[in-house]
């Protein structure tokens, strides 16, 4: 199965909220969850402005600091897009500190919440909730590849307004499950150029979450091996104690 993406258009986004709404009402996300933030960021100085809506969501990485991270398996890939099930989820806020743009966040009953791609209306063959209201088709969602293809094709025709327009996505966090188009630069529009995990979360992942596997398979042995050695002394000492008792002490057979 091709993986899935959507694309988002920042060129196109005109800041109406319908993606917000819509998102808190088909997945029925309680007061204070949203997956998707709006804000509205302008850069220089009167009259030089320039102006943008960033639309903050979960980029689904390819290499997914939150996944490597998460002990429970609450986070976990399909599909291309990082998906969270929140009954996994232990409430460690690793996820929150690892991501390198700041999406997941914990909710007040103790579990990580984020954006999921809308699986289960996807599956069901439908389109994700934001999409299906954007009124500008500044979000499409679709096999990466086409997605991809089209994002490149938008660049290329806005260039003529925008010189820096690019395409953000495509290779970073080993390949984003959201591609942007980008009207200027990502540094720009405060977008992080090579987005990386900490330090703490790579140490995690290369070091921390060996070495637990590793102790944990060494208590098992240590476990096995103890049980091993207890049976033995236990049946040492059941012939010790046969060896010194007195053979008339044994019970006699009555002839028949």
């Amino acid at each position: 199965m091709a993986s899935k993406a959507f694309l988002l258009d920042i060129s196109r986004c005109i800041g109406c909220q319908a993606c917000v709404v819509a998102c808190k009402t088909g997945n029925e996300l309680p007061a204070g969850t949203q997956y998707i933030h709006l804000r509205e960021k302008t850069r220089g100085a009167f009259p030089q402005l320039t102006g943008w809506w960033d639309n903050h969501r979960c980029y689904h990485c390819a290499d997914a600091a939150c996944v490597a991270v998460c002990p429970t398996g609450a986070l976990y890939k399909e599909d291309g897009l990082t998906r969270l099930t929140a009954d996994k989820c232990s409430g460690c806020t690793y996820c929150v500190t690892t991501c390198p743009y700041g999406v997941p966040q914990v909710a007040a009953d103790g579990h990580a919440f984020k954006c999921d791609g809308c699986a289960t209306v996807t599956q069901a063959g439908g389109e994700p909730w934001c999409v299906k209201t954007c009124p500008s088709q500044a979000l499409l969602y679709g096999d990466r590849a086409e997605i991809l293809a089209e994002a490149q094709r938008r660049a290329e025709t806005i260039k003529q307004r925008y010189p820096n327009a690019t395409v953000y996505g495509e290779h970073e966090a080993g390949g984003l499950g959201v591609i942007l188009v980008l009207p200027d630069t990502p540094g720009a529009l405060d977008l992080p150029v090579n987005p990386e995990a900490p330090a703490a979360a790579r140490v995690w992942q290369q070091v921390v979450q060996p070495a637990s596997l590793g102790l944990t398979g060494l208590s098992v042995a240590v476990t096995a091996l103890a049980a091993v050695i207890a049976r033995r002394n236990h049946m040492a000492e059941v012939r010790s104690l046969r060896r010194q008792t007195p053979a008339s002490s044994a019970p006699v057979e009555k002839e028949k």
